[in-house]
């Protein structure tokens, strides 16, 4: 079978929608090329663990690519994909240029082009993300997060999924009960279980993301650890059943559901809220705000935003 390279130019901002975008209509792969991941300290903050070669990175935007087979549906399958992409103005998510294209490849190369982009990355002082087919040897104090970027839905490594982690990290106590909403790949989950969470719970509306979320709970002994249900958002859900619950999604999604977090959340509990282009951090506060939390800390990095809040009392 003949595969195809599917190419989108965007920006920064876009990396995450567009990415779930290509996963949900079936990519086999999704590589981004950003070129912020060059100058990124990881070897100051948390030691070496990989290099980057600048000749595999556009000069400007991020390029994502993806790999989708060339049978019968392919061209729908790409038709649809623009579409959605370019659907994503209606969210106020800028995609300029937003060009896209593809190139055919075969077999071999497209098994493996991708994955040059995936290497074991430490986020937090505890937390290693490392990809399925990479070897790693573990310090005394890390905890290891097994992915397959090839499935994943956010591997670990953007700024709004390490916010998302380093905030689990200062929050998270033994036995504590942890709602993932809008799980994607299951690493917040995961993170929650290796940090101490007893109870977790993880949400996500899309059946290809669960399963997603689900192979991954495998790959990491946790299927039988960690809840996994397709619900929108925290409709439903019992109140006062979560010690925290986090959200690493859109501002636009997460200013719909801040009373039903503030319901789910216990006396004292925390929600995270990640996702948040600097521009909407106003946006989100007062919806935090106005739902009865207190703003603990906000967190930066890379012109992203993670909001961690307190619910004091009833």
């Amino acid at each position: 079978m003949k595969w195809a390279e599917f190419r989108v130019h965007t920006t920064q901002e876009a990396v995450e929608p567009v990415s779930n975008i290509l996963h949900e209509e079936g990519a086999a792969g999704v590589a981004i090329e950003d070129p912020k991941d060059l100058v990124t300290e990881w070897s100051v903050k948390f030691g070496e663990v990989y290099e980057l070669s600048p000749d595999d990175y556009p000069t400007e935007g991020v390029m994502i690519k993806a790999y989708f087979p060339m049978n019968d549906s392919f061209k729908r399958t790409i038709a649809e994909v623009e579409d959605r992409i370019k659907g994503l103005v209606a969210f106020d998510i800028p995609i300029a240029p937003g060009t896209t294209g593809y190139v055919e490849v075969n077999d071999d190369d497209w098994a493996n082009a991708w994955k040059k982009y995936y290497h074991p990355v430490k986020v937090t002082d505890q937390i290693v993300i490392v990809p399925t087919w990479e070897d790693y040897d573990k310090k005394d104090h890390e905890l290891i997060i097994e992915l397959d970027p090839g499935m994943a839905f956010g591997t670990g490594t953007h700024p709004t999924t390490v916010l998302s982690l380093q905030a689990l990290e200062k929050t998270v106590q033994k036995g504590d009960a942890v709602i993932d909403v809008g799980t994607g790949s299951g690493v917040l989950a995961l993170a929650a279980w290796k940090l101490g969470a007893e109870t977790i719970h993880a949400y996500d509306l899309d059946d290809v993301a669960v399963t997603s979320a689900r192979e991954n709970f495998k790959l990491n002994q946790a299927e039988s650890l960690i809840n996994i249900n397709q619900n929108d958002l925290l409709k439903n859900i019992e109140p006062h059943s979560a010690e925290i619950v986090v959200a690493n999604i859109l501002a636009e999604v997460i200013v719909t559901f801040t009373d039903d977090a503030y319901r789910v959340v216990k006396p004292g509990g925390t929600f995270i809220t990640s996702g948040i282009i600097e521009r909407k951090e106003q946006l989100v506060k007062d919806a935090i705000e106005a739902s009865g939390f207190a703003i603990d800390s906000i967190e930066r990095q890379e012109g992203w935003v993670a909001i961690i809040a307190k619910k004091v009392s009833e």
